[in-house]
C-alpha cells in the first residue's frame, strides 16, 4: 500500500502535540506525592514528522486509575500519608499554531495546552485524637477543577524517510493547588522540559516508529519547601498503515528519577521513582472540509513501579484543523 503526502502532513499535526499534564497523587509517577510533571505517554505516532502550517485544536480526554498499598507512603501536600487509590477524568485542549516560514531549516510551531476535570484520592491519613493519640483514618478529596497552563515550543526537519525534532515544554502553575489536600490538578510549582525525537516513516509500506526523550528540571513547591528532582523520559510508538485512513499499533513509555528530590519537605528522603508503560494504539482519519482531522484511541498498563502508586491509563484524542488547505500549485 501506499500512504498519501497529504495523510503525512496532517497525521502528524495530531502526533507531534504534546500534551503536558499535572496530575494529582493518583498517577504517582515520581517527586512530591510520587506526581511528576510530564504525563509519560504525551508523545506517539508520527512525533517528529512535519505538519501541515497553520492553526489546529486537539481535544484529548484522559482517564487514570492507580493505587498503591498501605504500606507505601507518600508526601502529599505537606503531609506523609499511607498508600494511595485514586481516579481521574481530565479534558485538555491544546491550539497549535505551525508556521508556514523555515527556521534553521525546519518547521517551528507552538502550543498552549490547558486542562480541567475531576480528581478523586483516597489514602490513609494519620490524625491527633481527642486524648492526644495518633489516629490512622482513610480520607478521601474530590476536586473539580482547572489543571495549569503548558507552552510548548518545537522545530521538526524532514530527510526522506528520516525525521527529527526538538522541543521545549514549560509548566506555569495556575491550577487548583492547596497545601494539606490530597487532590490536587495543579502541581503547586514551575518546571521546564526539554528534549528530542525522531520518527522512521516509510510512507510507500505504511511502516512508522517514533521515540521522544526528554529531561524535566523541577522548581521548588515554596508552600511546602519541597524540591522535586530532575526527571527522564522516553515515550515510544510503533503502527502500521492497513489503509490510508487506519492506522494499529503499540506504544509505551519509561519514566525514570535521575536526582532525588530535596528540600525541608522532603521527609521521605530522596524518593527517586520509575515506571513503564505499555499497550494498543489505534488511528483513524476522517475529512473535514477538504482536510483531514484524526480520532485516536490508546491504553497503557504499568509495570516495574518504585515509589508510586501504579495501575492503567485510557486516552482518546481528537484532531480539527482550522486553517484552510493549502491551496494546488
Amino acid at each position: 500500500m501506499r500512504t498519501t503526502s497529504r495523510l503525512t502532513t496532517q497525521a502528524c499535526v495530531l502526533a507531534g502535540i504534546a500534551l503536558a499534564a499535572a496530575m494529582a497523587p493518583i498517577n504517582a509517577h515520581a517527586d512530591e506525592g510520587g506526581v511528576s510533571f510530564w504525563l509519560p505517554g504525551q508523545f506517539g505516532s508520527l512525533a517528529a514528522v512535519p505538519g501541515e502550517p497553520g492553526w489546529s485544536l486537539a481535544a484529548v480526554y484522559y482517564h487514570d486509575s492507580a493505587d498503591a498499598s498501605r504500606s507505601k507512603n507518600f508526601t502529599v501536600g505537606g503531609n506523609v500519608v499511607g498508600g494511595i487509590d485514586g481516579h481521574a477524568d481530565l479534558l485538555f485542549l491544546a491550539a497549535q499554531y505551525i508556521f508556514p516560514e523555515p527556521l534553521w531549516g525546519g518547521q517551528a510551531a507552538l502550543m498552549l495546552t490547558g486542562a480541567g476535570g475531576r480528581m478523586k484520592t483516597t489514602a490513609d491519613v494519620t490524625v491527633t485524637g481527642p486524648l492526644g493519640n495518633l489516629i490512622s483514618q482513610s480520607q478521601t478529596d474530590t476536586l473539580d477543577a482547572g489543571a495549569d497552563l503548558y507552552p510548548l515550543a518545537s522545530i521538526k526537519w524532514n530527510a526522506g524517510v528520516d525525521n527529527y525534532m526538538v522541543y521545549m515544554m514549560g509548566d506555569i502553575p495556575t491550577g487548583a493547588y492547596r497545601k494539606g489536600r490530597l487532590a490536587n490538578i495543579g502541581i503547586g510549582h514551575g518546571a521546564i522540559d526539554g528534549g528530542g525525537g525522531y520518527t522512521y516513516f516509510d510512507t510507500k509500506n505504511g511502516h512508522e516508529f517514533s521515540i521522544v526523550g526528554g529531561v524535566t528540571y523541577n522548581f521548588e513547591n515554596n508552600d511546602t519547601d519541597y524540591k522535586n528532582g530532575v526527571d527522564g523520559h522516553v515515550d515510544w510508538a510503533a503502527s502500521q498503515f492497513l489503509s490510508e485512513a487506519t492506522h494499529v499499533g503499540i506504544v509505551g513509555y519509561n519514566f525514570f528519577q535521575l536526582s532525588g528530590d530535596s528540600g525541608s519537605g522532603a521527609v521521605l528522603g530522596p524518593f527517586k521513582s520509575r515506571t513503564n508503560g505499555v499497550g494498543p494504539q489505534v488511528g483513524h482519519f476522517f475529512p473535514v472540509n477538504g482536510s483531514k482531522g484524526y480520532v485516536n484511541l490508546k491504553a497503557y498498563w504499568e509495570y516495574g513501579a518504585a515509589n508510586r502508586a501504579s495501575g492503567w491509563n485510557l486516552w482518546v484524542s481528537l484532531l480539527l484543523p482550522l486553517s484552510p488547505p493549502p491551496s494546488k500549485p
